[in-house]
């Protein structure tokens, strides 16, 4: 331990008699927690559990005939993850850490997951496509970073289809999207449709024209001032009552409406911050020069109030990512409605600390990729 690091645990934690008994009691307490974890779970969780219902998790009641479906979008979204990963990386921030370490997570999966022969070929294949994917970010970044959006956008349609099926697949019903299959459709959805309203709404409610600002108004603080559960349950069941007899929405779209109409709220106010720190001056000055507001706004003024709210719009998308779990409430199945059923067996009836440990972990993985994402665009805007 070199010397700047004895200096710092001199000076926080054994300044005086009371912070090191203070400190050493700390110490003793962590080192007791972590024992009881320790022993808990090696000699007396029922990790059977996860091993066991590890595919309802992860997908739920969808055929296994049509798992190749789930894979090839898998390998889409991982293709695109990691070539706007490697788009968005520094050069100088490039290591073989970047390669080396989804590479150790990948091979981890491959040894723990109890996975058939036919899977740990397609994860294997999903490995090459992160790989691949992050090279050509690197070395084409350039070229591909003006068309990233777009490609993620165009993605999704071809993500809903193999999921769905129809024109030319076998259908799916979506009572059978279950587990965290749904809980990303449904997070990944409701995220992109989400951001535009918010932006417009942000937008309405700065506007000079009366009706428009006092409806964004209006709209902004009903829903604010509304639970997300009674949201939700009034999405699936007032929303058919205001549509024609013969329209009759899926549980899914009505679900991802409420959503939508509830997260949108929240994204306003984010935007509406970021709008607010523009100075009216450059606004002034872009007028001056022969911009029409619209141009002003879509040129000067969102991108930097975008830029100025990216941790407040990153954490309203985790928590968007997280309030998914309530559409359990509602009779959806997803990640932790899938979780509640696995309690209901029989050989694994109270087994709660096993089930609720592994799902929040995989809550915890994506929210923190998430958040990582968020440090490294702000490291990149910034530049």
């Amino acid at each position: 331990m070199t010397n700047p690091q004895l200096l710092w645990l001199r000076k926080n934690l054994f300044s005086t008699w009371y912070n090191s008994l203070l400190t050493i009691v700390c110490l003793v307490f962590l080192l007791w927690v972590a024992r009881g974890i320790l022993i808990w779970t090696t000699t007396q969780a029922q990790w059977a559990v996860i091993q066991v219902n590890l595919r309802l998790f992860l997908v739920g009641r969808f055929p296994q005939s049509l798992y190749w479906r789930v894979w090839i979008v898998l390998a889409i979204a991982s293709s695109l993850a990691a070539v706007t990963w490697g788009a968005f990386s520094s050069r100088q921030h490039l290591t073989k850490r970047a390669v080396v370490l989804p590479t150790l997570i990948i091979g981890l999966l491959l040894v723990v997951l109890p996975l058939n022969f036919l899977s740990r070929l397609w994860l294997l294949l999903v490995a090459v496509f992160l790989s691949v994917g992050f090279w050509i970010g690197r070395g084409f970044s350039k070229v591909i970073s003006p068309w990233l959006s777009i490609v993620w956008l165009l993605s999704f349609p071809v993500i809903l289809w193999l999921i769905g099926g129809g024109f030319g697949l076998q259908p799916v019903s979506t009572n059978l999207w279950n587990g965290l299959l749904l809980t990303l459709l449904m997070a990944a959805v409701s995220i992109v449709m989400s951001f535009p309203i918010g932006v417009l709404l942000a937008l309405g409610r700065t506007s000079n024209l009366p009706i428009i600002r006092w409806f964004c108004i209006l709209y902004i603080e009903i829903i604010r001032g509304l639970p997300l559960i009674g949201i939700l349950f009034l999405a699936q069941v007032m929303l058919p009552l205001f549509l024609p007899v013969e329209v009759r929405l899926d549980r899914v779209v009505r679900a991802i409406t409420g959503l939508v109409l509830f997260s949108a709220a929240y994204m306003a106010e984010n935007v509406r911050g970021g709008l607010q720190a523009i100075s009216r001056g450059q606004i002034e000055a872009a007028k001056a020069l022969g911009f029409n507001s619209l141009f002003v706004v879509i040129l000067i003024v969102l991108p930097q109030a975008l830029r100025a709210v990216v941790p407040a719009i990153v954490g309203q998308f985790i928590g968007l990512f997280k309030d998914t779990s309530l559409l359990s409430l509602v009779g959806l199945v997803e990640l932790t409605g899938i979780a509640r059923s696995i309690l209901a067996q029989p050989q694994f009836i109270g087994r709660y600390a096993e089930v609720y440990l592994f799902i929040g972990l995989i809550y915890w993985l994506f929210c923190y990729s998430m958040s990582l994402a968020s440090r490294r665009l702000e490291r990149q805007l910034s530049n």
